[in-house]
């Protein structure tokens, strides 16, 4: 599952895109420049000819410190870093430390920040686009508490569209064309433009039809933790590898009486598995209720649901 690319975006405040860039530049061996358009960019060119992008976002607010305390801050102070295309095994290390450095430097995040990864799309299908809506609208309760998406961001982060998983399965489109189509009902606005509706929602598909044709997770909360943004990146990379495989992938609601019991068996399900992901296990079911370990919660009440369904299903408990 690691041999696909991504890029990342991490939205913060804190720092001036100047600083940020500077930060970048002093990190990764290189210098900063200014481009300025619109998004008023900072570029970055790593040695490797690679180019990390600081930009302006109008969404997010922007803050500072000053004497120990998080104040109001000109637009200066909104930052999003847009990364060049990434390989997990090749970069993780470098994305965990330029984190790191910028945090180190006085970024940080508020309710209004927000990470999306972006997962090539060139070799994804018709069945596994369906596979992946259904993948993430069955967990979207799981999911949403889990990452502890912030209300704020509810907006620009909505839940899979019940009426979509539902017309996709009802459907079943053979072709992408199809597939658009079914995605942009119910949106009377040219599908072309770039800040569609249809892209907030914690699977965007329509950066996939009309951008850079790149299926995009925008489900995380922003942070400058470089743990939390590798384990981020490892469940986009899981969900995009689990989508691509599957040969189906069917909409269901996923037992919830043990939230932690049910994330960390579909996390293992789908390679989080070993030492190596211990720590990006725990921080996926770190707001989650109930026991990891156990599915009814310990080893006594798995005596105590066996006993009884025993009883209720007429069977002697004394039986071997």
């Amino acid at each position: 599952m690691f041999t696909k690319s991504f890029g990342i975006e991490i939205e913060f405040t804190g720092i001036t895109r100047q600083k940020a860039a500077e930060t970048a530049a002093g990190y990764l061996g290189c210098s900063a420049s200014f481009t300025g358009g619109y998004y008023e960019v900072y570029e970055v060119r790593a040695e490797d000819g690679r180019i990390w992008k600081f930009m302006y976002d109008g969404s997010l607010k922007c803050q500072r410190r000053e004497n120990g305390q998080i104040i109001a801050a000109n637009n200066k102070y909104s930052v999003e870093l847009v990364s060049p295309i990434l390989l997990y095994r090749e970069d993780i290390d470098t994305l965990q430390g330029l984190a790191r450095r910028l945090r180190k430097a006085g970024g940080f995040c508020n309710n209004s920040c927000g990470i999306h990864i972006h997962l090539d799309g060139n070799e994804h299908t018709t069945r596994s686009i369906r596979n992946f809506i259904n993948i993430i609208a069955s967990r979207n309760d799981l999911f949403y508490k889990a990452l502890q998406i912030a209300p704020e961001r509810m907006r620009y982060c909505k839940k899979m569209d019940a009426y979509l998983v539902e017309r996709i399965n009802k459907v079943k489109p053979v072709s992408l064309k199809q597939l658009e189509n079914i995605w942009y009902e119910g949106y009377p606005r040219n599908r072309n433009t770039h800040y569609h509706d249809s892209r907030y929602h914690f699977l965007n598909l329509h950066s996939f039809f009309h951008g850079n044709h790149t299926v995009e997770l925008r489900g995380f909360n922003g942070t400058l933790h470089a743990g939390k943004i590798r384990a981020y990146v490892v469940l986009a990379l899981a969900l995009n590898h689990q989508a691509l495989t599957q040969k189906s992938a069917r909409y269901h609601k996923v037992q919830e009486e043990n939230e932690r019991f049910a994330m960390r068996t579909y996390l293992n399900r789908i390679g989080f598995i070993g030492d190596e992901f211990k720590s990006c296990r725990e921080h996926l079911y770190k707001h989650l209720d109930g026991n990891a370990a156990w599915r009814y919660g310990s080893r006594e009440n798995v005596r105590s649901h066996i006993s009884t369904h025993h009883v209720e299903s007429g069977g002697n408990s004394n039986e071997e």
